[in-house]
C-alpha cells in the first residue's frame, strides 16, 4: 500500500513513549480505535496510522524518543500541503515534537518532479564539468538605479563567477523593475563575456502575489532570464512545485532559505534541516538550494549541513541530484575547508566575500576562482596565495580556515 512514514522526536519518558506513539497514530488518522465497534474497525482499518518503531534516546531535559508512524496515502491527496497537514498539522501544536524525516513509498514519490536540471544540468549550462561552481550576490541593491546594477553585474561577471543571483530582498520597485532589470544585467554579462569568454547564469528574483508568480516567471524567461530565484518558504513548497511543473518555466530554480529558520532552529520543535532544506526542496523541484554554511556569520552546525547535503545529493532513482549552496559569510580563505568537507559538487556562494575584497569585486571573484582551481589541483590555499595576489589580499583581510 502507498504510504508515507514520519519520524518524530517526541518529549516523553521511556515508559510513556509507546502510548504516546499510538495516540499520535490514531489522533492523526481515525481518531480512536479500541472504542469502535468491530464493524467500524474493519471499515477504517485501511486508514489507520500504524506505529512502526519507538526508540528511547535521552534522559533528563532531553528525555525524548524517536517515533516512526506510517500513514496510508488513502488519507490524503498526493501533494505536500495535504501530506504535511496529515503528518504534522495539529501535532505541531502539541508540545515538544519535531518532524525529523519523511519516507515516501515509490508510488507516492512519483507525484513529485524533482529538479529539472539538477547538478549535471546546471553544469552543462555553465560549461563547468568538475570543479565547484562560484555564485555571487547583488549587494546593496535596494535604492540603486539600473546603471548601478549594470556596474555590479559587470564587475561580478568579470571576476569569473558562474552564477549571479538577485538579493532575495530585491523586490519589484520603480527604479529597477523586472522588465528593465533583466535586459540591463544580461547586457553586462555579454559585455564581460567579450573579454572572459564565460557567461554566468543570472538568477532573477521572482516576487509578487502568489497568483502572479507564474506570469512573472514566464515574463522573466521571455526577457532572457537564464535562471530564477524563489523565496520558497515565504510562498510555500507547493508553489515551487507548481513552477517546476510548468513546461514554459524551463530554467533552473534556486531555492532561498529565508523564513525557514523559524521552522528549523529549535532542537525540539518544527522540522529538521535535512528534511525541510534537503529532501522536500529536492522533491518539489529545486535545482539549487541555499542554506547557511558551518563557517560564516549565520553558521549552522556541521552535522546539520552534512544532512542537508546528503539529502540533496544521495542517489535516488526518482530524482536528479540538486546542487547544495552553502552560504552566509563565506570568503575565499574558506575555500579549501568547504571543498574538503563537502566535495566538488557544491556551489560556493559569496556576497561580501566578493564585493568587500580590498581590490574590489573583480578581484574578489578572481580570489575565489584561483582558490577553487588551486584546491582542485591538490594545492593548499597558502600555496595558491603565493602566486595569486587577489587570494593573498583576501587571506590577509579575512584569514585562512585550514581543513
Amino acid at each position: 500500500m502507498s504510504h508515507v512514514t514520519a519520524t518524530y522526536l517526541v518529549k516523553g519518558k521511556k515508559e510513556e513513549l509507546a502510548k504516546k506513539a499510538e495516540g499520535i497514530a490514531l489522533g492523526l488518522t481515525v481518531g480512536s480505535w479500541t472504542e469502535l465497534p468491530t464493524i467500524e474497525q474493519e471499515q477504517l482499518k485501511a486508514h489507520k496510522g500504524n506505529v512502526e518503531q519507538v526508540e528511547y534516546v535521552g534522559e533528563g531535559r532531553d528525555e525524548h524518543g524517536l517515533i516512526k508512524i506510517s500513514y496510508p496515502s488513502l488519507n490524503f491527496s498526493p501533494d505536500l500541503p495535504a501530506i504535511l497537514t496529515t503528518v504534522f498539522g495539529k501535532l505541531s501544536l502539541d508540545g515538544e515534537v519535531k518532524l525529523i524525516d519523511l519516507n515516501f513509498s515509490s508510488e507516492l514519490k512519483s507525484y513529485f518532479p524533482g529538479p529539472r536540471y539538477g547538478i549535471d544540468g546546471v553544469r552543462e549550462l555553465v560549461e563547468v564539468k568538475k570543479r565547484p561552481l562560484l555564485m555571487s550576490i547583488f549587494k546593496a541593491a535596494i535604492g540603486r538605479d539600473l546603471d548601478s546594477l549594470h556596474e555590479q553585474m559587470l564587475l561580478q561577471a568579470l571576476g569569473g563567477v558562474d552564477i549571479i543571483k538577485d538579493d532575495e530582498i530585491l523586490f519589484e520597485n520603480e527604479k529597477t523593475p523586472l522588465e528593465e532589470r533583466i535586459p540591463v544585467c544580461l547586457a553586462a554579462i555579454t559585455e564581460a563575456a567579450e573579454s572572459t569568454g564565460h557567461r554566468p547564469l543570472y538568477a532573477v528574483n521572482i516576487t509578487g502575489r502568489t497568483s502572479q508568480l507564474k506570469d512573472r516567471a514566464k515574463q522573466a524567461i521571455d526577457l532572457g532570464a537564464p535562471a530564477l530565484l524563489l523565496n520558497v518558504f515565504a510562498y510555500g513548497l507547493d508553489v515551487l512545485q507548481d513552477l517546476r511543473e510548468d513546461t514554459e518555466i524551463d530554467v533552473p530554480i534556486l531555492a532561498h532559505p529565508a523564513v525557514s529558520g523559524a521552522m528549523t532552529s529549535s532542537a525540539y520543535y518544527g522540522f529538521s534541516h535535512q528534511l525541510l532544506l534537503g529532501k522536500l526542496l529536492r522533491m518539489a523541484g529545486a535545482d539549487l538550494v541555499l542554506f547557511p554554511s558551518p563557517y560564516g556569520n549565520v553558521a549552522l552546525e556541521k552535522d546539520k549541513v552534512l544532512g542537508i547535503v546528503t539529502s540533496l545529493t544521495e542517489q535516488d532513482d526518482s530524482y536528479k541530484k540538486a546542487f547544495p549552496v552553502p552560504s552566509a559569510g563565506i570568503h575565499s580563505g574558506m575555500t579549501e575547508k568547504i571543498i574538503s568537507d563537502f566535495g566538488p559538487d557544491i556551489v560556493i556562494n559569496a556576497g561580501g566575500g566578493i564585493h568587500g575584497h580590498p581590490g574590489g569585486a573583480i578581484a574578489g571573484g578572481k580570489a575565489f576562482r584561483h582558490a577553487i582551481d588551486g584546491v582542485m589541483e591538490q594545492k593548499s590555499l597558502l600555496e595558491v596565495a603565493n602566486t595569486s595576489i587577489e587570494l593573498r589580499q583576501a587571506i590577509d583581510a579575512w584569514g585562512y580556515l585550514k581543513p
